[in-house]
């Protein structure tokens, strides 16, 4: 049995970081491995409660007290086996996901600091790969049946994987020039190191995962021909529709940008210095894109804006700012707002933090100042409150608050507006909601044959959501094309995060 007294004997630890010097002259994953003293030591931090929230927190399922307690016991096999019994990626969602398990730990309640699970599990992957290379697990008996699955991301590649291994033949069509969907070239690779991609990918190749790149579903090849070769759809792509504010002054100027527009193409640059290449960080069009000796201005306080501050400071910026609509949020959890074990509204310091750039809160920019040639040299920005009504968020400028910041390139990482608008929708006879999302019915078909899962029917969310909606969509598809037995399914489409009411 588990150490009822690991959590006493044992604080909280994770592996140091690379130091700032070092890790933002290249572009390695911040976190070295823990090494398995102090991983077995955190895990017996565990103390496999009679009722365990994390299962809660986590939309997968996940059996964190069993492969908790069999790290700590040194049963690393077992410790696989019981992590991929419910996770088809977790070397992702270990170093990806913001752990919502860890906020439902029950020792979060005794006010203690939680388990670090993320960081057993992705311990846990990287022992996968360390003991059999991901060993390929093809289906014995081909079922005849066909899957198409558009898009490549998490929920569409979790999908091709259940799918396949029932015995279906599975293609995965992506319009872009490389497997991976936001994980190749949205996620910088000082967070997930693209050779985990590839690696799970020659396991899904060898599992009988056919890819098409470089194939814009609704484009290059018609939805028509796609019922016609294909048995099932599965639609995950993704919700890629940037938040924008056209409205603010100066929003035209040279400049100013989408915050995905330049991790594309720093990610781009990466990729091809990996394979010896040389490239520019530019635009489709050419426009170049790189932060540079430049002032840096990021708008927005998740992880979009944390990730390009990374690349701003290892494309060497002349100076980053961050700026946050919302004031400052609290260093521990308010229980009257967020009480335990929900998902706490906390001040979250990313890695890249603590690599430099100054964060401003409680500001809305008012103008993008033009330099007189049409680029941006400046936002002027305004301090300003910020209250719900009746649901509607109102921003009030405080007057004399506004001051400038000086801007060479802007970054909107203010979130998303859902799947974005584009041919294949109409000819697969699904349309948007208010949310810009694809609505689903109960066994996950926004169609007749057609299902849809991951961010593009739930709205830009976490990568655990996107691989237990990918598994839930394979178990509905399995069904409908007639397979013999359940696959299992972890959530509905109605499914929610944990959240107080």
């Amino acid at each position: 049995m588990p150490d009822p007294n690991g959590f006493l004997r044992y604080d909280r630890r994770l592996p140091a970081r690379r130091p700032v010097p070092v890790r933002i002259s290249d572009w390695r994953e911040v976190y070295p491995p823990a090494g398995e003293e102090l991983i077995r030591e955190q895990a017996t931090r565990c103390m496999d409660c009679g009722i365990p929230f994390c299962h809660d927190g986590c939309p997968l399922g996940n059996r964190i007290p069993d492969w908790n307690d069999l790290v700590r016991t040194g049963n690393w096999d077992a410790a696989v086996e019981s992590l991929h019994a419910t996770n088809n990626f977790p070397e992702f969602t270990g170093r990806l996901c913001p752990a919502p398990c860890e906020a439902a730990c029950v020792l979060g309640l005794g006010g203690q600091q939680p388990v670090t699970i993320k960081q057993v599990e992705v311990e846990i992957a990287d022992a996968a790969v360390a003991r059999d290379g991901l060993r390929p697990r093809p289906a014995l008996t081909p079922t005849g049946r066909s899957v198409a699955v558009v898009g490549s991301g998490p929920a569409g590649l979790a999908a091709a994987q259940q799918l396949a291994r029932a015995g279906h033949t599975v293609t995965v069509y992506e319009r872009d020039d490389a497997i991976g969907g936001l994980l190749r070239y949205g996620i910088p690779d000082f967070k997930l190191e693209k050779q985990h991609i590839d690696k799970r990918l020659a396991q899904l190749t060898a599992e009988g995962v056919r890819f098409r790149t470089g194939v814009h579903v609704g484009v290059d090849v018609t939805a028509e021909q796609m019922r016609a070769e294909h048995d099932a759809v599965l639609l995950a792509c993704g919700a890629l529709q940037g938040r924008d504010t056209p409205e603010t002054p100066g929003r035209e100027l040279r400049g100013v940008h989408q915050a995905m527009s330049h991790l594309v193409a720093a990610n781009r640059v990466v990729a091809a210095a990996g394979d010896g290449r040389p490239a520019l960080a530019a635009l489709p069009d050419g426009t170049p894109i790189d932060a540079a000796g430049k002032h840096v201005v990021i708008i927005g306080g998740g992880d979009t804006a944390a990730d390009c501050l990374g690349v701003a400071h290892r494309q060497g910026a002349a100076g980053v700012h961050q700026l946050d609509l919302y004031p400052q949020p609290p260093t521990e959890r308010d229980a009257a707002r967020d009480p335990w074990p929900t998902w706490p509204w906390l001040l979250r310091n990313y890695p890249a933090h603590e690599e430099g750039g100054e964060r401003v809160f409680a500001v809305a920019v008012q103008e993008f100042v033009d330099d007189g040639t049409g680029q941006v040299r400046a936002v002027r920005i305004a301090e300003v409150t910020v209250e719900k009504v009746d649901g509607r968020r109102i921003v009030t400028p405080l007057p004399g608050s506004e001051r400038e910041i000086p801007a060479d390139l802007v970054l909107l990482a203010i979130g998303f507006e859902g799947t974005e608008e584009q041919p294949l929708l109409a000819q697969f006879g699904v349309t948007r909601n208010g949310r810009g999302a694809v609505d689903a019915r109960g066994d996950w078909q926004a169609a007749d044959g057609v299902f849809v899962a991951g961010d593009m029917h739930r709205g830009a969310s976490l990568i655990v959501w996107a691989i237990a909606e990918g598994r839930a969509a394979a178990a509905a598809i399995h069904t409908y094309l007639g397979g013999v037995g359940e696959l299992p399914a972890p959530v509905d489409p109605a499914r929610q995060p944990l959240a107080a009411r």
